[in-house]
């Protein structure tokens, strides 16, 4: 009997003794994919809530006193948080997984890209400046995305291949005894990413070259590697107003949208009101979700659907 207690105490041991931690869910999912069960995964950003201005928990910062590796994405609240992890462990290996990809700069919405481009095109030095100044009137969130660089680069397959990459290695690193485990499952990965890639690829087929309306424009990356057209509802990461409104009503028309879709990270306000002035719905699409594979299928036949 003992025996077998301490048998159990070392399974639990091994399976624990590694503990990693990643921003966001779908970040579990590719380590998961590569480590299966050698490796503890710690979320930071919990279901339901934005990685734009997520704040860990008492319990997550004790969790992550006892990771070897951060694996960061880019999302803004790590710009505030990166430091105050590596201070609360100083052994705490950082690891951007985003490295070796050329980012997209965060959407606009198209009107305010058109008024934007004929209001200073006499003036295009004083873009930086004009960016600058409007820095002070955006939160946290828009302070990060729409001055800066899309960080959404999970929402697209073939991305992710990269960050794969660069988690095996890390994987490899701190852990070389189970090196061969990881190259298997690796591997095995990336022809999961090419399969998915296709299956998306047939999936959106009937619907290339059109748009579909977010809220949030986290689908970038997404609608560039599937020829598609995001419009985004809210403008400079804030609700857009009435008259704005009215653009992206008549947008949606002229696109035969019937659909808006919103995730449950965000207000859906704006997006019920353009969805019932287009005699549509408002549905939620989330980029976030823990099964990212099925999350990015089920995403592309709502997509479909939306103009069916």
């Amino acid at each position: 009997m003992k025996k077998l207690f301490l048998l159990f105490l070392a399974l639990n041991f091994s399976l624990f003794a590694k503990e990693v931690t990643v921003s966001i869910l779908p970040q579990k999912y590719f380590v998961e994919k590569i480590a299966k069960d050698k490796i503890s995964v710690n979320v930071m950003v919990q279901p339901g809530f934005s990685p734009a201005t997520y704040e860990p928990k008492t319990s997550q910062m004790r969790k992550l006193a006892n990771s070897k590796v951060y694996f960061s994405i880019g999302v803004p609240f790590e710009k505030a948080w990166l430091e105050k992890f590596k201070n609360a462990n100083k052994n705490l290996l950082v690891v951007d997984t985003t490295e070796g990809i050329e980012k997209l700069p965060m959407a606009k919405h198209s009107h305010e890209e058109e008024h934007y481009e004929h209001k200073h095109d006499e003036h295009k030095h004083d873009e930086h400046n004009h960016n600058s100044d409007h820095k002070h009137e955006q939160d946290h969130e828009d302070e990060h995305e729409h001055e800066g660089l899309d960080p959404h680069v999970w929402l697209d397959p073939i991305l992710v291949k990269i960050q794969a990459k660069n988690i095996y290695k890390t994987l490899v690193k701190i852990d070389e005894a189970n090196s061969e485990f990881y190259q298997t499952n690796y591997e095995n990965f990336i022809k999961e990413l090419d399969s998915l890639y296709l299956q998306l690829k047939e999936i959106l087929t009937p619907v290339k070259d059109r748009a579909f309306m977010v809220f949030h424009p986290s689908w970038g990356y997404f609608a560039k590697r599937f020829t598609l057209e995001q419009i985004a509802v809210e403008v400079q990461g804030k609700e857009p107003k009435p008259n704005q409104l009215v653009e992206l009503i008549n947008e949606a028309k002229e696109h035969n949208i019937k659909i808006v879709f919103v995730a449950p990270q965000f207000s859906q306000k704006s997006a019920k009101v353009i969805a019932n002035s287009i005699k549509g719905d408002a549905v939620i699409m989330d980029p976030l979700v823990e099964n990212w594979k099925e999350g990015l299928i089920k995403t592309s036949k709502q997509i479909v659907d939306s103009y069916k």
